[in-house]
C-alpha cells in the first residue's frame, strides 16, 4: 500500500481546518516521507508532523488495523474497529483524543468521513415474487405443481454451485463455527431473545440446548477443509422467482465464507416449518419438497458429510422459527415440536433427512 502525503494534507485541512500549512510523515523505523509513503503495511502507525499557519506544530498518529485472525480478516471487520475508535475515544476521560475518521483508496488517497451517523448501502430493485409465497400457496392447495418440484431442485443446484468454490483457511472456518454459537445474530443471540419462562419451554431447556451446541462446536472446529463460499441467509424470504425456475437472491449475510450446512439448513427447515405451521405436523406435500431439495443437493455435491454437520445449524434455525418475536401466533404444540426437533437433531450423529418426522417426537 502507498499513501500520498499531499492527500494527507488535504485530509487534515478537512478534519482540522484550513490552517494546516504542511505535513510530513515518519514511521516507527525512523523513515521520513514528504511525498509518498511507500510499502505501507496496514496496522503500522504513522506519525504525522503537522505545521500550522500560525507557526505551531502538532503531532498526530494515523492508525489502521492489521489484517489477521481474531475477527480482523476482512475490510469490514477493520472498518468497524476504526469507526468504534473514532466514535468512543473522546467519550472516555483521559483517553487520547480522536481527531478524524477516513479511509484510504487503492490509489493512496486519504478520504475523510465526517459527521458520522448511520451507514447505508444502495442496491438494485429485484423484480419477482418471494419464494415464501409459493410455500403458502402449496399449503393452501395441499398439493404440488410440477413447477414447485423444479424450483426446489433449482434452488438446491444453485446453492450447490455456490458451495463449489472452496477456500482452505482453518482459522477462518473456526471463526465461522465460533460465530454460529456466540454471535448476537446466531445461536446465543437467539437464546437470549427468549425470556426463558415461556409456557412451551421446559425448565433450563435453553441452557441445555446452548450447552449441546458448544459440544458441537468442538466436533466441527477442525473441519477447515469444508470452508466454502456461502450466501449466509438462504431462506424463502431472500429468494425472488421471476419466471419458471429463474430467480434472484437477496441479503447475503454474515460473511462471504462459511460452512455449507448454514445455507442448506436455512432453506430446508422452512419446508418442515410451513408444514407444521399450516397442518400441525410434517407431511406431504412439504415432505417431498424437503427430500427433493436435500436429495438434489447431495446428488450434485456428493457431500454426505454435511449430514454430520447440520445439527447445530438446524438448532439455530429452529430457535428462529419457534420464536414468539417473529411468529407470535404460532400454536404452543407447534413450538413444542420445533424444540423436540432441536433436541433430537443435536442428539443425532447423522441427520436422516428421509425420516424427519422422528425428530419431532417428544
Amino acid at each position: 500500500m502507498r499513501i500520498k502525503v499531499s492527500s494527507l494534507l488535504q485530509y487534515l485541512r478537512s478534519v482540522i481546518g484550513p490552517g494546516v500549512k504542511e505535513v510530513y510523515v515518519t514511521t516507527l523505523r525512523g523513515e521520513t516521507y514528504r511525498e509518498e509513503v511507500k510499502g505501507y503495511g496496514y496496522g503500522e502507525p504513522l506519525m504525522l508532523h503537522v505545521r500550522m499557519e500560525d507557526g505551531t506544530e502538532r503531532r498526530l498518529v494515523l492508525n489502521t488495523v492489521r489484517p489477521g485472525e481474531f475477527g480482523h480478516e476482512f475490510v469490514w471487520d477493520r472498518a468497524a474497529m476504526a469507526i468504534f475508535s473514532y466514535m468512543t475515544y473522546n467519550r472516555l476521560p483521559r483517553h487520547v483524543r480522536a481527531v478524524g475518521l477516513g479511509y484510504l483508496t487503492e490509489d493512496g488517497e486519504a478520504v475523510p468521513v465526517k459527521g458520522l451517523g448511520e451507514f447505508f448501502y444502495v442496491t438494485e430493485y429485484a423484480e419477482g415474487t418471494e419464494y415464501h409465497n409459493d410455500l403458502r400457496r402449496i399449503a393452501e392447495e395441499g398439493r404440488l405443481r410440477e413447477m414447485d418440484v423444479r424450483r426446489a431442485r433449482a434452488l438446491a443446484e444453485y446453492i450447490a454451485d455456490v458451495h463449489s468454490v472452496k477456500r482452505r483457511d482453518d482459522k477462518l472456518y473456526r471463526r465461522r463455527i465460533r460465530e454460529l454459537i456466540g454471535h448476537g445474530e446466531a445461536l446465543m443471540g437467539l437464546v437470549d431473545s427468549y425470556r426463558g419462562d415461556e409456557d412451551f419451554l421446559e425448565k433450563d431447556e435453553l441452557k441445555r440446548i446452548e450447552m449441546k451446541c458448544v459440544e458441537w462446536r468442538w466436533r466441527l472446529r477442525d473441519k477447515g477443509y469444508r470452508l466454502c463460499r456461502v450466501h449466509g441467509d438462504f431462506h424463502p424470504w431472500n429468494v425472488k422467482f421471476t419466471r419458471d425456475v429463474e430467480f434472484v437472491v437477496l441479503d447475503r449475510s454474515r460473511g462471504e465464507w462459511g460452512e455449507a450446512a448454514d445455507d442448506l439448513t436455512a432453506m430446508s427447515i422452512n419446508y418442515m416449518f410451513f408444514s407444521l405451521m399450516h397442518y400441525g405436523d410434517y407431511r406431504e406435500p412439504f415432505r417431498r419438497l424437503f427430500e427433493e431439495f436435500i436429495g438434489r443437493y447431495l446428488d450434485v455435491t456428493g457431500d454426505e458429510e454435511v449430514l454430520r454437520v447440520v445439527q447445530p445449524f438446524y438448532a439455530w434455525r429452529g430457535l428462529v422459527i419457534a420464536s414468539p418475536i417473529w411468529y407470535p401466533t404460532l400454536p404452543r404444540q407447534v413450538r413444542r415440536k420445533i424444540f423436540n426437533f432441536i433436541h433430537n437433531v443435536l442428539d443425532s450423529d447423522v441427520f436422516d433427512y428421509r425420516n424427519l418426522e422422528q425428530y419431532l417426537k417428544g
